[in-house]
């Protein structure tokens, strides 16, 4: 592929999914992600600050799709309903990217390194849900134990979506496993 091609961070995301499946992620290198994807070196880090962003790269964007879509929810939600529809709307940017998911899962799941920074991710996603339930006037801990319990269940849901075998779209595991979550009380 030549330097001048469309989409280069989306190449190198989908170029580095494959090498870390192919290789393993800790025998993949910037330099060969770039080479495969078609861009120099340079260009990579002018994207990601090191690999394993790459697998981490729509997180910001999912964390304030989720927060927005909280203060958006209707009024007469309950904190924990208004925390699942953030996750349901962050969850709709995967809507097309399943199996990319389910690979990435695989990758993270075999690299302790990535399983941290998927925790970290998973925490800064609690933030955010926390923050939008304040800013809609739910007090504390009610904004914190409804953005964890809805950050987990986005979690677990996930894992059951990428494992399926004929998937239900992501929201209706959300839903499915927010109903279990609820049954525990």
């Amino acid at each position: 592929m030549g330097r001048w091609e469309p989409d280069a961070r989306g190449r190198m995301i989908r170029v580095a999914v494959e090498l870390f499946a192919e290789r393993g992620f800790e025998q993949t290198t910037a330099g060969d992600i770039a080479e495969r994807a078609g861009v120099t070196e340079r260009t990579f880090f002018r994207h990601f600050a090191d690999k394993r962003e790459v697998l981490f790269d729509g997180s910001n964007t999912m964390a304030r799709t989720a927060h927005d879509a909280i203060l958006g929810a209707p009024d007469e939600l309950s904190p924990l309903d208004a925390a699942l529809a953030g996750m349901v709307a962050g969850g709709s940017l995967l809507a097309d990217r399943r199996d990319h998911a389910a690979r990435r899962s695989q990758i993270i799941a075999a690299n302790p390194s990535l399983r941290e920074r998927e925790l970290l991710k998973l925490a800064a996603m609690v933030d955010a849900t926390a923050e939008a339930l304040r800013a809609r006037g739910i007090a504390e801990p009610t904004a914190s134990l409804a953005a964890h319990s809805a950050v987990t269940v986005f979690q677990i849901a996930c894992g059951r979506w990428v494992r399926a075998d004929e998937p239900a779209d992501l929201a209706a595991h959300i839903a499915q496993t927010a109903a279990v979550l609820r049954a525990l009380a």
